[in-house]
């Protein structure tokens, strides 16, 4: 007699919070554009929000290093000493702030210290105010915890960030937290240091704590982006060596917490990840290093000419950008004059003009079907090949 496969005859048994959780629809458009690189067809991609250059030569000669040396056992859950150490000495050359490295916590990317810091903050049904649109994941961390994402929504007005007086008028006795970003994905806009302030004040006197997604640092084109530590202790700031320092698959990043969560997250790092991977700490410490610097300023000045050269080619296509993006890879556009289904658009974008771009529904409620994001992590040759085509798709 045949052994019934596992879960035949029942259906599975699945947590309610899945129903929550979203997948990311641009990945259904990425699968496709893949299969049509596969039948020959040339694709430009503006789908990606993942640096196109290398990792740097010097982080990649320390990663090799300590292969060589056979550095591959666990570290201690918050980090190695010495990154953890130079992380502090990273805030201090360049924010002028001094951090102690004890509070420097050493994470399974960014998204891993996004998560630790819901999983330490939140009681089920705490609610955490998040600015829409926004980065689809981070409603995703609220509620993996049992925690509630309240999506506030946010316009030109404010430059498509949470603003003080949102936060006057959203928090509510279940809320806990805020969490903002800056530079933000989607829209590469940025908040201003009085804002930051402000809300990090706000959250104090209502008994709350600030996030601050500082991921896209050192990627700032236009304005003042000051770390939130500069203004404040008792804020969480996530930080990552993917985007500035191009380590996407090396799976770091990093968080400064206040000295009262240090224990509690080093607890929760001990028993979700034990550590985050050993060659690619002791591949980052090179990343602060005076020679990758350089090199990372030099690709962050490249992102600003891709920037400078596509907003304004967007705008004569008839894309709404009412506000420059100040930072980041991404221009967020509203595309409400050339469709009513921007899903529909950048299927059809990528069938017809073998452009690839993702559709608002990724990130969040506030008007997606009018909304498109772009990625300028292509060289301009091929963001200019991606206009070009564009501009025909509109004509036909």
């Amino acid at each position: 007699m045949a052994r019934p496969k596992p879960g035949a005859g029942r259906a599975a048994r699945i947590a309610r919070r899945m129903e929550d959780i979203r997948p990311f629809h641009v990945m259904e458009l990425l699968a496709r554009a893949r299969e049509l690189e596969a039948q020959g067809r040339s694709i430009v991609h503006m789908e990606i929000g993942e640096p196109d250059f290398p990792t740097p030569e010097p982080v990649l000669r320390a990663g090799r290093r300590a292969l060589e040396k056979g550095e591959l056992f666990y570290t201690a859950a918050t980090g190695l000493p010495q990154l953890r150490e130079k992380i502090a000495g990273y805030y201090r050359s360049r924010y002028g702030v001094e951090v102690p490295a004890s509070r420097v916590l050493v994470t399974t990317g960014s998204s891993g210290a996004l998560l630790l810091a819901c999983a330490a903050l939140l009681n089920p049904g705490d609610e955490v105010l998040l600015a829409d649109p926004g980065y689809p994941a981070n409603r995703h961390f609220v509620r993996v915890v049992e925690g509630v994402p309240r999506s506030v929504p946010v316009d030109a007005a404010s430059g498509y960030q949470l603003a003080p007086d949102h936060l006057e008028r959203q928090w509510g006795p279940r809320t806990a937290a805020a969490l903002v970003a800056s530079p933000s994905n989607p829209t590469g806009t940025i908040v201003t240091t009085e804002r930051l302030s402000a809300m990090a004040e706000i959250a104090r006197v209502k008994g709350g704590t600030l996030i601050v997604d500082e991921i896209y640092h050192g990627l700032v084109y236009e304005g003042q982006c000051t770390t939130a530590l500069a203004l404040a202790d008792d804020v969480f700031a996530i930080n990552s060596f993917s985007k500035y320092f191009n380590m996407t698959g090396w799976r770091l990043g990093w968080m400064v917490a206040p000295d009262p969560y240090v224990r509690e997250l080093d607890k929760l790092m001990q028993n979700l990840f034990l550590s985050a991977p050993t060659p690619a700490q002791f591949a980052a410490l090179a990343a602060f290093e005076p020679e990758t610097l350089a090199i990372l300023d030099t690709r962050a000045r490249e992102f600003k000419a891709r920037r400078d050269y596509l907003v304004p080619e967007l705008r004569k296509l008839g894309f709404d950008i009412p506000v420059m993006p100040q930072g980041a890879f991404y221009v967020y556009a509203g595309c409400g004059k050339l469709t009513k289904d921007s899903f529909a658009f950048a299927r059809d974008l990528l069938e017809r003009a073998g452009v690839a771009v993702t559709p608002g529904v990724d990130f969040g409620a506030n008007a997606p079907e009018r909304h498109v994001r772009f990625a300028y992590t292509s060289a301009i040759e091929r963001l200019q090949e991606g206009v070009a085509r564009i501009a025909e798709f509109l004509k036909a």
